[in-house]
């Protein structure tokens, strides 16, 4: 025990014995190192912090910016107009055809060969203007036997009536008998028929002689000529390529008729003695007065459509036949329509419609169309001028749709 107080006191005096001064250094030296590491790693903890908070927030705004992207692409987006107003529909505006007042093909009546012809295509010719003459020798010679044949007929019934006379003279001195005189009076009466017959075909082959010329029924324009010098002419009207065949083709154009197809809903405004206006693409900011003269009074089943036409005069032949024309008519005062692009419509199950943007949600609307201009419609019910109309629809488009406008595209 004794030998344990003294190893204490001496371990206190050494703990009261002052430390060197070297080993006082090296313990600062030791403890600002650590002080020095512990700001490293807290610095370093911070940045590393500040890095990963970055790429969180990065992160965190690419991803919100992906949503919104991905949002905005689910949106549709359309162009809209709004619907026009058009003027009031009292006008109908449709095509119509132009043919001439009187068209007629030329025939011959004789056989025989073209001798010369005197009007080209594009003459202007008058009523009763030669046109051609026709050579006839084989109806030459049968006029000639006809005119043979009734000079025998003549005078063979000449005979008869000398013969028919002594004998009734006879009969009144009884120097023949009645029955004798009745054989001679019906011979006489015989004759007669045959001189009649005669004359008769010879009055035929004249007047099949007299049409050796080709005259012009009425004044028009020679739109077609058929033959030439020497051709072989038949006579009659046939189709079939070995007989007749037409010789000219004449049109009257101081006049013309134009035949328009009215639809059955526009039908009051083809009224007989209405005025109707026409216009050609020939003659721009020009019209043409016309009168509608009649119609066919009954609508075709197939197109659904009265045939109207419309007279109007041509004196100065700038109108041609065949030629494509636009007819005005005035109907009845109907509401006001609107107009909107072709490419608006869509063709459903359902029926005809729109898509109209209503509080950034799109609807389809059913529509009434009354004209086809082409490129637009006449929109009779359905939209006002409020509406806004999208242009160039989706087929897919649904009604609901949350849709957002990129602008007019009016």
């Amino acid at each position: 025990m004794n030998e344990t107080r003294q190893e204490e006191a001496t371990v206190n005096t050494e703990l009261q014995q002052p430390i060197p001064v070297q080993e006082e250094n090296g313990t600062r030296k030791t403890a600002r190192f650590g002080l020095t590491a512990v700001i490293v790693v807290v610095v370093v903890a911070v940045a590393l912090g500040i890095l990963i908070h970055a790429g969180i927030a990065s992160r965190l705004s690419a991803a919100a910016s992906l949503a919104r992207e991905t949002s905005a692409s689910a949106l549709q987006t359309v162009s809209v107009i709004h619907p026009k107003p058009g003027a009031p529909t009292d006008e109908v505006l449709l095509p119509g055809n132009i043919q001439a007042f009187t068209d007629t093909p030329i025939y011959a009546r004789t056989n025989g060969y073209l001798r010369h012809w005197y009007f080209d295509i594009g003459a202007r010719v008058k009523t009763g203007q030669l046109l051609a003459d026709i050579d006839t020798p084989e109806t030459d010679q049968q006029l000639q036997q006809a005119k043979a044949d009734l000079d025998t007929a003549q005078a063979n019934y000449k005979l008869a009536g000398t013969t028919a006379a002594r004998w009734q003279f006879l009969l009144k001195s009884l120097s023949v008998s009645q029955q004798e005189t009745d054989e001679k009076v019906g011979d006489l009466n015989a004759k007669k028929a045959m001189v009649d017959a005669a004359a008769s075909n010879v009055d035929r082959l004249e007047d099949l002689q007299s049409y050796e010329k080709v005259f012009a029924p009425f004044d028009g324009i020679i739109t077609a000529r058929n033959i030439d010098v020497g051709d072989l002419i038949n006579a009659g009207a046939s189709t079939t390529p070995s007989n007749a065949r037409e010789l000219f083709h004449l049109a009257a154009l101081g006049k013309l008729r134009v035949f328009v197809n009215v639809p059955e809903e526009d039908d009051r405004a083809a009224q007989s003695g209405n005025r109707a206006t026409l216009t050609l693409d020939e003659f721009p900011g020009r019209t043409f007065s016309g009168t509608i003269v009649r119609n066919s009074n009954a609508i075709d089943p197939a197109s659904r459509t009265l045939l109207v036409e419309v007279d109007v005069d041509n004196p100065r032949g700038e109108l041609l036949p065949g030629g494509y024309v636009m007819v005005h008519l005035k109907a009845p005062g109907r509401a006001v329509a609107l107009t909107i692009p072709a490419n608006t419509m869509l063709f459903r199950a359902e029926g005809l419609r729109v898509g109209v943007v209503r509080d950034g949600h799109a609807q389809l609307v059913p529509i009434t169309i009354g004209r086809d201009f082409g490129d637009s419609v006449e929109v009779v019910h359905g939209l006002s001028t409020l509406d806004q109309v999208i242009v160039n629809p989706s087929d897919a488009l649904e009604p609901g749709a949350e849709v957002h406008i990129a602008g007019r595209a009016d």
